[in-house]
């Protein structure tokens, strides 16, 4: 990696730094869209006490839920974990922390990091125990209650096609929570099907600009059906 060119060789390059301790957030929604090697070679670094921020935890054996069975996590920031059993045996023994929020607002938690918005208002989950212990404020007569942004160490990003610079293209639905941790990352890694040179990508296509972008990888991806129901 020099100057304007992001492409890393290895994988060990695209997250050189990373330790204990730090906040990693993963794009993905379900198996879709998820950066399936980077999180692999978080795994292979050994590094532990790991805050996570994703919308869901992979299933088990896959995605995220490969750092479960190595008990690198320590907390979970989520919108939804149902599909994974060892998620839930981890947090009923107390070796896992979750912190559940609503996917909306953790969509918006991660904007306004990217955004550098500490903080903001919502009316989602006033009233329930998605409020206890934040801030209520009354506007117009409604409540609302205050929700702070996040940021994270690194970002780990699944893009389907980037330039050298760093400018990505997510495909359909795999955009998801993509480029919302990509601005919210202080160090974005993204890795992609394929990295073509500057100038090939249509500027309007652009999804993540590559002022987003720290490190670049070209992987190769198992696409991996998360349930799979075929006709008797």
């Amino acid at each position: 990696m020099a100057g304007l060119d992001k492409r890393v060789t290895s994988y060990q390059d695209a997250l050189e730094g990373l330790t204990d301790n730090m906040v990693v957030l993963a794009g993905g929604f379900g198996l879709c869209g998820i950066p399936e090697n980077l999180i692999s070679e978080v795994r292979r670094r050994r590094v532990k006490e790991l805050t996570v921020v994703s919308n869901n935890c992979g299933v088990d054996g896959f995605g995220l839920g490969v750092l479960l069975e190595t008990q690198q996590i320590r907390k979970i920031i989520a919108s939804y974990v149902g599909e994974n059993a060892l998620f839930e045996k981890q947090v009923l023994n107390g070796e896992l922390e979750a912190l559940l929020t609503p996917q909306g607002t953790l969509a918006e938690q991660l904007r306004a990091g990217g955004a550098g918005i500490p903080a903001f208002f919502t009316a989602t989950g006033y009233g329930t125990p998605v409020a206890e212990g934040k801030e209520v404020r009354e506007f117009d007569g409604r409540h609302y209650i205050m929700e702070k942004a996040i940021t994270g160490d690194f970002a780990l990003i699944k893009g389907w096609k980037a330039d050298w610079y760093g400018n990505v293209i997510y495909r359909n639905t795999a955009q998801n929570f993509n480029p919302l941790m990509a601005a919210a990352g202080r160090i974005t890694v993204v890795e992609v099907e394929e990295i073509v040179p500057p100038g090939e990508l249509d500027p309007a296509m652009i999804h993540t600009p590559d002022i987003f972008v720290d490190r670049l990888i070209q992987g190769h991806f198992e696409k991996r059906i998360e349930q799979q129901t075929l006709r008797s």
